[in-house]
């Protein structure tokens, strides 16, 4: 993993606020280095960070506008964030930073955590992987780039504030020698308070020492515990353009975090002293050399290791109400009395290799491999009958990817790959007929062989057509094994899911003059196998959330892009989704046999159907002819879906995520190519917002921030 701060583009000061997917010329950077895969197959865009810089945004934030993607998230800064891909929730969608997953890593690393500036852009595959990558992913990957073009020295400073206490700050510099040496520092923090207002019924502390809640009335309330604050810093020091290294890269990071937990998965269970902290420390060292041994063979190879450390805290023995009142209990825990330490170490290795024997011709092989060691300790007296912690879990992970890529012309091209897939775990087993308890360590193992091909058709000038195929699998995450340490119980025997990925795309694109138009379509189709679900079971009263193979679901829709640019100073364009995953497993259970009531019906608590629309205005020469004002409009459209299957029970009393739209706002002045402001206000019309249901998004928000950037 890499943070390190590299230098900003030289443009900079002029740059818009709205992020910006290139989606005709998609300038895309597997882990072994730069390549234009514009031509082909791959269902590919990036998002230009740069273009973000001097707003508040995250990278998460820069992910919203692209087509296909949808972020669901769980409270304000430092909340949970779940990335959907083209219907395809986290799960499968996995992130990497410059090459290397983050799966495992914490949660100081969310993307809602980084600010968009600390990247050169962002990739995104959909459905369809790249074998580089040596992935799992049956959705899609994400992949943040921080890697520049160095300035010989730079420094750059920001800082920003807005509502509910909210500051956020970044420093880096750095410096490129003469004799090809480099260094880079960088530092970003987030802090807030958290303490917007919500909607919710109140349960009261009555005298008589009883309880009394109207679910009907509902009433406006403060958070009073949603502090959230994290510190990230990174060194790195490289060398360049040696006879045996192209570059050679060591960085070095760490981060702290620390969360107060506000509520529960509902919001009307509400606490008042839980909390979890932790901290993480990432070295991590890149090697490459083009025409390695002989000419046309480019040799990456990255090596890295974290180290992380969390704690999850709940002690208290109150009951908290809405209002910041509490009673005592008798017994400690507001959810699950818990103290436990969980210590988590990961190691990840790539070797990648590309081949380019005629001009034509392109073999690439990669190997991958990452092992994952967690071990637990319980402060208390009596450890939880949800995991034996004395038992570690282990996962390691060997995949193998083999691509070949023939270009016969510049009217078509293909792409053919294999992959295996190799998993080894050992972790806590029970042998109770509930799962619970009664544990004892075992190992398992599974083996899988996936392939496919990706195929780029120019029929006409401007005129793309992409199809795509893969037989994919996706091993089951850390969490479906092992639990979260808290309420996520686990289970370490389940089986890799399996999915056919159809992908077919056709793209336009347009320029007359200063006139830009660029008009896409894209349609998938996911079939999933093995499907992992997630069921709730209780003990003693607590509910855990557990995991079990069951199932077929299959995932289809369609993505509508159009983004029209009719001068130089005004730039426009949308998205539109449609996206349904159903349930295509005829049976209620894998034992019984007993019939599904839900048989082909969407799946419950998934978003289908949302889109997004942007307005940028830029005047260039304002006050100065190295000024440039930035107007930029945001809107965010969610159709309502249901959190239980929509086919069972009466329409009036279903639980439903609201239909709802957003409306940002941001204004930012670039004074020449060092001074930079910017004022933003998001959910201008302050309606309420929920990506989850009853978990409220934050109100109406302003912010503003200077930056200061020099160098040469």
């Amino acid at each position: 993993m890499s943070l390190s701060a590299q230098r900003p583009h030289r443009s900079a000061s002029r740059i818009d606020t709205t992020a910006y997917y290139k989606l005709s010329e998609v300038q895309v950077t597997a882990p072994t280095g730069v390549g234009r895969i514009k031509q082909t197959g791959y269902n590919a865009l990036t998002i230009d960070t740069k273009l973000m810089q001097n707003t508040t945004k995250t990278l998460a934030d820069a992910l919203r506008m692209a087509p296909g993607l949808k972020l669901r998230e769980a409270g304000g800064v430092g909340g949970e964030t779940n990335i959907m891909l083209d219907g395809m929730d986290a799960k499968y969608v996995k992130v990497f930073i410059d090459g290397i997953p983050q799966e495992g890593v914490g949660s100081a690393y969310r993307l809602s955590n980084i600010p968009a500036g600390m990247a050169d852009r962002i990739e995104v595959y959909k459905g369809v992987v790249p074998v580089e990558f040596g992935t799992d992913a049956m959705g899609g990957v994400i992949n943040i780039v921080t890697r520049r073009r160095p300035f010989r020295w730079y420094a750059d400073a920001s800082y920003s504030f807005g509502s509910f206490n909210t500051h956020r700050s970044t420093v880096r510099a750095g410096q490129q020698l003469k004799n090809g040496w480099s260094y880079d520092l960088s530092f970003y923090q987030n802090f807030s308070d958290n303490d917007y207002k919500v909607k919710t019924f109140v349960t009261q502390f009555l005298d008589n020492g009883f309880e009394q809640t109207d679910r009907n009335k509902i009433e406006t309330v403060r958070r009073f515990h949603g502090q959230y604050h994290n510190e990230a810093v990174t060194g790195a020091v490289g060398l360049t353009g040696r006879s045996w290294a192209d570059r050679l890269l060591f960085n070095m990071t760490y981060s702290h975090e620390y969360q107060q937990i506000q509520n529960g998965v509902r919001q009307e269970i509400v606490y008042g002293q839980k909390h979890r902290k932790g901290t993480v420390l990432t070295p991590r060292l890149s090697y490459s050399k083009r025409h390695f041994l002989l000419r046309g063979l480019q040799m990456d190879a990255d090596l890295s290791y974290s180290h992380n450390i969390s704690y999850n805290v709940d002690t208290a023995a109150y009951k908290y109400n809405w209002y910041g009142e509490r009673r005592p209990t008798g017994s400690p825990g507001e959810q699950g009395y818990q103290n436990t330490e969980s210590a988590t170490d990961i190691w990840t290795a790539r070797i990648a290799a590309k081949y380019h024997w005629a001009r034509r011709h392109l073999l690439t092989l990669n190997y991958s491999w990452n092992h994952f060691n967690r071990k637990n300790r319980s402060y208390l007296a009596n450890t939880s009958r949800i995991t034996d912690y004395t038992i570690p879990k282990k996962t390691a992970k060997n995949i193998v990817g083999l691509s070949y890529h023939y270009t016969p012309s510049r009217l078509w091209n293909v792409v053919v790959f294999g992959k295996y897939y190799g998993e080894r775990v050992e972790g806590p087993v029970s042998l109770n007929e509930d799962g619970i308890g009664g544990y004892v360590s075992q190992r398992m193992s599974s083996d899988a062989l996936g392939y496919g091909t990706a195929l780029s058709i120019f029929p006409l000038r401007g005129l793309q057509t992409k199809l795509s195929y893969e037989k994919a699998y996706r091993l089951p995450t850390i969490t479906e094994l092992f639990g979260d340490d808290d309420l996520e119980s686990g289970r370490a025997t389940l089986k890799p899911e399996s999915s056919h990925n159809y992908n077919i795309s056709l793209s336009y694109d347009l320029s007359l003059g200063r006139q830009a138009i660029h008009a896409e379509a894209t349609g998938i189709l996911r079939d999933t196998r093995n499907f992992i679900r997630r069921t709730i079971e209780s003990v003693s009263g607590t509910y855990y959330g557990a995991f079990e193979n069951h199932g077929r679901v299959r995932t289809m829709g369609y993505t509508l892009t159009l983004r029209y640019t009719p001068a130089q100073w005004l730039t426009l364009g949308g998205t539109y989704n449609d996206i349904s995953a159903k349930d295509r497993e005829r049976s209620l259970s894998a034992t019984s046999g007993q019939s599904s009531l839900h048989y082909n019906v969407r799946m419950p608590n998934m978003p289908y159907r949302y889109g997004t629309a942007d307005v940028t205005v830029r005047w260039v020469g304002l006050g100065a002819a190295a000024n440039t004002l930035t107007l930029t409009y945001n809107l965010n459209y969610q159709h309502e879906f249901p959190l239980y299957w929509e086919n069972i029970g009466s329409a009036d009393s279903k639980k439903r995520v609201p239909t709802q739209t957003a409306h940002d706002v941001a204004l930012a002045y670039n004074i020449g190519a060092r001074y930079n402001f910017s004022l933003e206000c998001n959910n201008i019309t302050n309606e309420d917002l929920y990506d989850n249901f009853s978990i409220q998004k934050p109100g109406r928000a302003i912010y503003a921030k200077v930056r200061v950037f020099v160098g040469k």
